[in-house]
């Protein structure tokens, strides 16, 4: 059965809530090393606060290097990867993962 513009509208508000909370848990780990998130899609675009974040939840460093200050989108896609590939390492999975 396709989706509806109907089904998306009335899943919204339930979608904001979820962000919502997860924005605040994340900015509340977060605050230990001086960063903070407003907005998820744009802000954990380049890398740099999922591996703070996930460095202080994990308490460990990152294994491979990445890009401090990322200019270039490839270098954002590269950090991303580096905190994707951390998660993978450390035999953490992700699950019901979705826009």
């Amino acid at each position: 059965m396709p989706v509806t513009e109907k089904d998306l509208a009335q899943d919204a508000p339930w979608k904001k809530i979820q962000q919502n909370t997860f924005t605040r848990w994340c900015n509340e780990h977060l605050k230990c090393v001086n960063k903070r998130i407003g907005n998820l899609r744009t802000d954990l675009s380049d890398g740099l606060r999922l591996i703070a974040l996930l460095e202080v939840l994990s308490q460990k460093r990152m294994y491979r290097k990445y890009h401090p200050r990322p200019t270039f989108s490839q270098m954002q896609l590269e950090n991303v990867s580096v905190a994707l590939e951390f998660l993978e390492r450390e035999n953490i999975k992700l699950v019901s993962i979705g826009e």
